[in-house]
Order: C-alpha cells, then structure tokens, then sequence
C-alpha cells in the first residue's frame, strides 16, 4: 500500500510537471511535435493498433495545435517539412521491415516458376481488392448510404467471381500437395501477413482495420506534405531569385554609373564647375547688390556734405567780399576826406603868411608833414 501511494504521488507530480510545461511552451517550441501540430503523427494515428508506438516523446496538446491553427493563417511556420521528414523517416522504417519479411517468407517457403508466382501475385491482387470494397461496403452501411454500399456490393460479387477464376488458373499449374500450402504474402502498405486462401471476413478486417487504414492516412499523408513542400519552397525560391536578380541589378547599374563618371571625368568636372561658376555669381551679384546699395548711400552723404560745404564757402566768400568791400569804402572815404581837409586848408592860407613867415615854411611844412603822418598814423590805427 506504502508503495501504491507513493507510485501514485510521483505520477501526480509528474502530471503537474507535466501541464505546468505546456503552461510555458508555446506551439513554436523544439519541444512540441509538429505532426502532432498538422494532426498526422504516427503515435496518435496508429494508437490502439497492433504497430502501437506508445505515448511520442514531443509535446502533444491539442491547446497548442489550435494555437497552431489560427496562428497559421497569418503566418506561414513552414512546420511541414518537420512533419515531412518526421513521416519520411517513419515510413521508411516500415519499408524496411516489409523487404526483411519478404526476404524470409523467400527463404521458408518452397520455391516455384515465375509463371506460378505471376498466378500466385493475381489471386493476391484480387484478394486486396475485394478486402478493400468490402471495407468500403461496412463505412457506407455505418454512414447510413445505403444505395451506395448496394453498389459497392456488386462491384464486390464481380471481384470474387474474377478470383475463383484465378485461384482455378493457379491450382491447375501447380501440383494439388503445393497447392494445399498456405502462401503467404506481406501486404505492401502496412507489412502484415496475407494468406492465399484467405476468406472475405479476414480479407475485410484486415484491409478495413485500424491498422492498415492507419498506414494508408499516414502515406497519403506524406505525399501530400512532399507536394505543399515542394510548391513552398518553389515559391521561396523564387523569391529569392527575385531578390537576388534585384540586387544584383542594382549592383549592375551602380557599376555603370561608377564607369560612366569615371569615362567621362570632364564632364562630372565641368558640371561641379558649372555648379561652383553659378554659385561664385550669385554670390558675386549679391556682393555687387551690397556694394551699389553702399556707392549709393556714400554718394548720397558725399553730396548732401559737399552741398553743404559749398555753401558755406560761398557764405563766407560773400561775407569776405563784404568786409573788403567795405574796408575799400572806408579807404575811400578817409581818403577824400584827408585831401579835402588838405585843400581847405590850403586855401584858407593868405599870400602875406606864406612870404612874411618864409623861414618858418619848412618848419611849418615839416610841421605840416608831421602832422599828415600823425593823422594818417590815426586813421590807420583807426582802420585796424
């Protein structure tokens, strides 16, 4: 009981391990199985079989596959090529293990004539295909097609009439103790055993089991993951040629105009020369514009200043003429005045003065003299 207990308490535990990891992992994760993901994974397919692979070793939650689902209409994960190589490798597996039944069943039964094996392989033929209408008839019937598994039914009757025909044909090639043997055959999708002589309820279980459908799903299955694939990575392809067409169109043109500039290195330098011209213009227009607005601000000082300057000159030329002009007057005037002053004086002398003082006259005249410089002497202080 003490040991029942604690088994039951570590798969408790593991089970809480269990969904806290699928609590964290996302549907991208290593951890989760793609297959499982687009719902073709081996372990669940073939569950319950006699080919049972047990619980997979990848995450399998049905959570995360409808995470997957809605997430991947948005986004392509490209997930198929790890369910294709998954699946690959599978089937290969069972190919492997149908090539080593057959080389034992060629080992332990009695050899016999091509003509006999090619007799033998049609009544096998015959017997796949009746044990697959059959299958066919019993998911009709639990669909409810009735009309539908009638025909199948017939379909069914002509098959088994072709193999009685057949199995008559085998029998009479070989002899009646090798025909009582039981020939066995392995079946080539899911490597089980057929007998020759089996009858239609064993044919039926085995082409409408579990198992053999199980097999059939899975290689469908994978051709149609190899085709999705396959037009996947056309379509990358593609694009990648595209991107590197792209890309090395444009390489292509930058190394034209590399060589284009580089052919023609005048003309890149004429240009820049041009560019370099234009703007050395208009920044001597700009200067020019600057100066002519200076010029004429100057010249307009220049003027107003020397317009001012002559007329102060001609001011004071007009007040110098004035004040010489005057003092002319005043010359003038002193001057009549001294000569008239000199002939009244003149004239107011006598004869009888002039000879009785006759002595006296350079005296007089030298007074006289005197007297004139005395007074022009006066008159010219009187001037300055």
């Amino acid at each position: 009981m003490v040991i029942h207990s604690q088994l039951i308490k570590i798969q408790g535990a593991s089970e809480r391990m269990g969904d806290t990891t699928r609590q964290r992992i996302k549907f991208s994760d290593d951890r989760v199985c793609k297959s499982h993901l687009l719902n073709c994974c081996p372990h669940d397919v073939l569950s319950g079989t006699r080919m049972d692979l047990g619980e997979c070793l990848k995450v399998h939650d049905l959570a995360l596959r409808a995470d997957y689902e809605i997430a991947s209409k948005e986004q392509d994960f490209f997930f198929e090529l790890d369910a294709m190589d998954h699946l690959q490798s599978f089937i290969a597996d069972c190919d492997r293990r149908t090539e080593v039944a057959k080389k034992r069943l060629a080992e332990t039964q009695e050899e016999i004539s091509a003509e006999v094996a090619a007799k033998a392989e049609r009544v096998h033929e015959l017997n796949e295909e009746i044990g697959k209408l059959l299958a066919k008839v019993e998911q009709l019937g639990a669909e409810g097609n009735v009309e539908e598994s009638q025909k199948v039914m017939d379909e069914v009757e002509k098959a088994r009439a072709k193999k009685r025909e057949a199995e008559e044909v085998y029998r009479n090639s070989m002899p009646a103790s090798s025909f009582q043997q039981q020939k066995l055959r392995v079946c080539e999708v899911c490597s089980a055993y057929l007998g020759l002589h089996d009858n239609d309820r064993r044919l039926a279980d085995h082409f409408g089991g579990k198992l053999h459908l199980g097999f059939i799903e899975i290689r469908e299955k994978l051709e149609e993951l190899k085709r999705v694939v396959a037009e996947k990575q056309e379509k990358r392809n593609q694009e990648r040629l595209k991107r590197r067409e792209e890309r090395e169109r444009e390489e292509r043109e930058k190394l034209r105009r590399s060589r284009s500039h580089s052919k023609n290195p005048k003309r890149s330098r004429s240009r820049e020369h041009r560019r370099h011209r234009s703007r050395s213009m208009s920044r001597e227009r700009k200067r020019r514009t600057r100066s002519k607005s200076r010029e004429k601000r100057h010249r307009h000082r220049s003027r107003s200043s020397s317009r001012s300057r002559s007329r102060s000159h001609q001011r004071s030329r007009h007040s110098s003429r004035d004040r010489s002009r005057e003092r002319s007057k005043r010359r003038s005037s002193k001057e009549r005045f001294r000569d008239q002053d000199l002939a009244s004086r003149d004239r107011d002398r006598s004869p009888r003065d002039r000879d009785g003082k006759g002595k006296k006259r350079p005296c007089e005249s030298a007074n006289g003299r005197a007297d004139d410089r005395s007074s022009s002497g006066e008159l010219e202080a009187g001037e300055l």
